[in-house]
C-alpha cells in the first residue's frame, strides 16, 4: 500500500484503522497547541444561553478545529465526516469507526454496547447495499431501523451511500415519526437525499410530507434550500410543488427569500419571478446569508448586457434580435442556465432578415441560439429588477438598510451593472447621495472601482455639480478617488497589457474626473490626511509610474536592437547586389530589370524606416517619464517607432524575395518555397506586434474612457 500523503498538521493523514492511534495523538497535540481541544471535548453551546459574542467565538474555534481534522483525513476516511458541522461530532465519528480499543473499552463499561457492536454489521450491510443481510437483521430485530450510528439511522446510511433499493425498503417499514429522526448533526434523511437524488426524495416525501418543513440544525436549511444550494433544480421543483405556500412568506422567516437568492445566483429566472409574484416583499427580505434577492441580482453581472462580453458581429445580432415580452410564468420550466438543451421557446424570439429563416443547426453554428438565450435572460432579469424597484419605493430608511438596498446598489456599481444602478436610483433618488458607513456616494465608488460605464451616468444627472463637491467621512472628494489605486482598480487594470498603458489609463481617468469637478472658491482640497488630489495620485501611483518607465525602456531597447540588425543587413545589401556589377561600367548587371528595381526600392525603404524607427526608440530612452507623458507623448513615439519597424521588416523580406527572383530566373519553381518561408517571420512579427500597435493607437487617440452622450435620466 502506498504511504498516505502528509499535511502541515500531521506527517501522515488518517487512512484507516491502522493509522488511528498515532494520528489521534498528533492531531490532539496540534489542537492543544492552538488552544482548540476544548471545542472537541465539550458539547456545542446554545446561542441563547451563552450570548452572541461567546457563541461567535465558539463558532470560530469550532471551524478551525473542524478544518484541522478534515485536512488530516484521507480520501477514504473524509466521507465519513463530510456532513459533520462540529469538531466534536467529527472526532467522535472517527473514533467510533477507527479506534477498536475505544470500542472494546466501551463494551466492557456499558453492556448496551454489546448490542451496538452487533448493529455495526447491520449498518455495514446497509452501506454496501446488501438487502438480504439487512432484511434478515430486521426480521430478528425490527428496532434496528431506529438505531443510530455516527451517520444516523440505517436510512441515513442508505441515503448517504446512495443505496436506492435499501432506501425504498426501509421507508416502507418505517413510521412517519421514525422518518423525522435526525442525526447527531441535526440532518434528516430527506435533507441528505435532497443534495443529489430525486428518486430517494420522492420515496421519502411520499411517506411523510412533514419532512419538507424540517430544517437541519446547523444553518437552518430546509430540504428545498439544500437542493437549491447543490444546484439540483429538478429536486427543488418537485419539493416546491409540495411546499405550503405560506411557508415561503417573509412573515414565516427567511426561507422564501433565501430560495429566491439561490434562484438568482443559479439564473433560474423563471423560478425567481414566480416567487416574487407570489410575495413581492421577498425582494427586500434578507436571506439566511449575507444577501437579499435585491443584493443577489446586483451581484450577477452575466444576468445583464453590461456584464456580458460579445464580439462585434455578435453584438449586431444581439441588437437586431427581438424577444417577445412574454410572462416568464408562461413557460415556467425554462432553465436559462442550461438553455443549450432547451428548444421549447424558439418561437418567442425572431431575428430580422435571413436570421429568421436559418435552420436550427446553422443557427447553432453561428451562435445565434446562444445569443437568443442571453438576451432572453437579460430581458427577464430586467423585468424582475423592475418588480423589485417598485417594491422599495415606499420603504423607510430602516427597512432599506435591513433589506440590503444600499449594499445592492454598491454591489451593482462594483460589478459595473448599469442596468441595476439606474432603476434603483430612479426608484430612490437619495441613493445618488447617500452611502454606506464610510460616506462615499455611488459615483465616488464607481471611480474607485474604475467602472467607466457606471461613472458615465453622472453626465445624465441634473445635479452633477453638487455630486462632485460631496466628500466622504475621510474628507475625500471624487477627484481624490481618481487619485487612489485600490485593489478594485488594480483588478480592472490587469485587463490592460503593459504597465505603461495601465499608467496611461489611470491618467486618463484622473483627467476626465478633473474636467467635471467645479472647484468651490475658498474651499480646501485637502482630505483628512492633508493630501490634495494631485499629491494623492503621485503617492499612490509611484510604483506604477516606475513600472511603466521600465516597460517603456525595455521595449525601446529590444526594438532598437532589431532595428540595428536590419540597418546593417540593408546597408550591406546595396553593395552586394544580386548578379554583381558590370566590370567595364561598374553598374549592376540587372539594372534594367523590374525585379532589380523592386529590390533596390524595398531595400531603400527598409533601410530608411528602420533607421527612423531606431531613432524614435532612442528618443524614448532619453525622454522624461512624467505622469502626463504617459497620456500621449510616450504612446505616440511607441506608435511611430513600431509602425516604422513593421514596414521595415516587411520591405526587408520583399527585398529578399526579389533577390531570389533575380538570381534564379530560370528556376522559379525552386524559388517559391524560399519565398514562402520568407513570409513566415513577417507573418509572425506582424501577428504578434500589430495587435499591440492597434491597442496603443485606440487607447491614445480613439477610445473614450467615458460616454459623455448619456441622456438626462434623473
Amino acid at each position: 500500500m502506498a504511504a498516505a500523503s502528509s499535511t502541515t498538521i500531521v506527517p501522515q493523514i488518517l487512512d484507516g484503522e491502522h493509522d488511528y492511534t498515532d494520528w489521534s495523538i498528533r492531531v490532539k497535540t496540534y489542537l492543544l497547541s492552538k488552544d482548540l481541544w476544548d471545542v472537541v471535548e465539550s458539547e456545542p453551546p446554545e446561542k441563547e444561553g451563552v450570548g452572541d459574542f461567546k457563541f461567535k467565538a465558539w463558532r470560530k474555534n469550532n471551524a478551525e478545529a473542524l478544518h484541522a481534522i478534515q485536512l488530516s483525513c484521507g480520501p477514504r476516511t473524509f466521507p465519513s465526516i463530510r456532513d459533520k458541522t462540529t469538531a466534536k461530532a467529527a472526532w467522535d465519528t472517527l473514533e467510533a469507526l477507527f479506534n477498536p480499543e475505544k470500542r472494546n473499552l466501551l463494551n466492557i463499561q456499558d453492556p448496551d454496547d454489546i448490542q451496538r457492536r452487533d448493529y455495526q454489521a447491520f449498518f455495514a450491510a446497509v452501506r454496501r447495499g446488501d438487502w438480504r443481510v439487512t432484511e434478515e437483521f430486521l426480521k430478528r430485530d425490527n428496532d434496528a431501523k431506529k438505531q443510530m450510528d455516527s451517520l444516523g439511522t440505517a436510512l441515513h446510511n442508505a441515503v448517504i451511500f446512495k443505496q436506492e433499493q435499501i432506501v425504498e425498503e426501509l421507508v416502507e417499514r418505517m413510521t412517519e415519526e421514525e422518518l423525522e429522526k435526525q442525526s447527531s448533526d441535526g440532518w434528516t434523511a430527506l435533507a441528505h437525499a435532497a443534495r443529489d437524488n430525486l428518486n430517494m426524495v420522492k420515496c421519502i416525501v411520499t411517506k411523510n410530507k412533514n419532512l419538507i418543513s424540517i430544517a437541519e440544525e446547523g444553518r437552518q436549511m430546509t430540504p428545498i434550500l439544500i437542493a437549491a444550494m447543490h444546484d439540483r433544480w429538478d429536486i427543488v421543483r418537485y419539493l416546491f410543488d409540495l411546499t405550503p405556500a405560506l411557508y415561503l412568506l417573509p412573515q414565516e422567516g427567511s426561507y422564501g427569500s433565501q430560495l429566491v437568492v439561490f434562484c438568482l445566483f443559479a439564473k433560474q429566472i423563471d423560478f425567481a419571478w414566480m416567487l416574487l409574484q407570489f410575495s413581492p416583499m421577498l425582494a427586500y427580505t434578507r436571506g439566511q446569508g449575507r444577501y437579499s434577492p435585491l443584493s443577489a441580482i446586483a451581484s450577477v453581472p452575466s444576468a445583464f448586457m453590461s456584464g456580458t462580453s460579445l464580439k462585434f458581429w455578435q453584438s449586431l445580432i444581439y441588437k437586431r434580435m427581438h424577444i417577445e415580452d412574454a410572462d416568464p410564468m408562461s413557460d415556467f420550466h425554462i432553465n436559462v442556465e442550461s438553455q443549450e438543451n432547451d428548444q421549447g421557446n424558439q418561437g418567442n424570439s425572431t431575428a430580422f432578415g435571413l436570421l429568421q429563416g436559418l435552420p436550427s443547426r446553422l443557427s447553432e453554428f453561428f451562435g445565434i441560439s446562444r445569443i437568443r438565450e442571453l438576451k432572453l435572460t437579460h430581458v427577464r432579469s430586467r423585468k424582475i429588477l423592475n418588480c423589485m424597484c417598485d417594491e422599495i419605493k415606499p420603504l423607510t430608511d430602516e427597512k432599506m438598510r435591513d433589506g440590503l438596498v444600499y449594499e445592492a446598489v454598491y454591489s451593482a456599481v462594483q460589478n459595473g451593472i448599469v442596468e441595476v444602478v439606474m432603476p434603483l436610483c430612479e426608484a430612490r433618488p437619495e441613493l445618488l447621495f447617500r452611502g454606506l458607513e464610510d460616506g462615499k456616494n455611488i459615483f465616488q465608488y464607481a471611480v474607485e472601482c474604475r467602472q467607466e460605464n457606471v461613472y458615465s451616468l453622472i453626465y445624465g444627472v441634473g445635479q452633477r455639480n453638487l455630486i462632485t463637491t460631496l466628500r466622504d467621512n475621510s474628507g475625500n472628494c471624487i477627484l481624490h478617488y481618481a487619485g487612489m489605486l485600490s485593489p478594485l482598480a488594480n483588478k480592472r487594470l490587469d485587463r490592460i497589457a503593459g504597465a505603461a498603458f495601465q499608467m496611461q489609463r489611470e491618467r486618463q481617468w484622473y483627467k476626465e474626473v478633473e474636467s467635471i469637478v467645479v472647484p468651490l472658491s475658498g474651499a480646501s482640497t485637502l482630505n483628512k490626511d492633508g493630501l490634495t488630489p494631485p499629491q494623492l495620485f503621485t503617492e499612490k501611483h509611484k510604483q506604477l509610474l516606475e513600472d511603466g518607465e521600465k516597460w517603456m525602456r525595455s521595449a525601446a531597447k529590444s526594438y532598437t536592437v532589431v532595428n540595428a540588425l536590419i540597418i546593417t543587413i540593408m546597408f550591406a545589401a546595396v553593395y552586394t547586389v544580386p548578379g554583381g556589377n558590370n566590370q567595364v561600367t561598374g553598374f549592376p548587371i540587372f539594372l534594367n530589370g523590374k525585379e532589380f528595381m523592386v529590390f533596390i526600392g524595398s531595400d531603400a525603404i527598409s533601410l530608411c524606416t528602420s533607421a527612423t524607427s531606431a531613432l524614435i526608440f532612442l528618443s524614448i530612452l532619453t525622454s522624461r517619464f512624467a505622469e502626463d507623458d504617459f497620456l500621449k507623448s510616450l504612446p505616440t513615439k511607441m506608435i511611430l517607432g513600431l509602425s516604422a519597424l513593421l514596414i521595415s521588416i516587411t520591405t526587408m523580406m520583399v527585398a529578399f524575395s526579389s533577390a531570389l527572383f533575380i538570381m534564379f530566373q530560370n528556376k522559379l519553381l525552386f524559388t517559391y518555397p524560399f519565398i514562402f518561408l520568407a513570409t513566415i517571420p513577417v507573418t509572425l512579427f506582424v501577428g504578434m506586434q500589430f495587435p499591440l500597435l492597434v491597442k496603443i493607437f485606440k487607447s491614445t487617440y480613439c477610445e473614450r474612457v467615458f460616454d459623455k452622450k448619456i441622456n438626462h435620466w434623473i
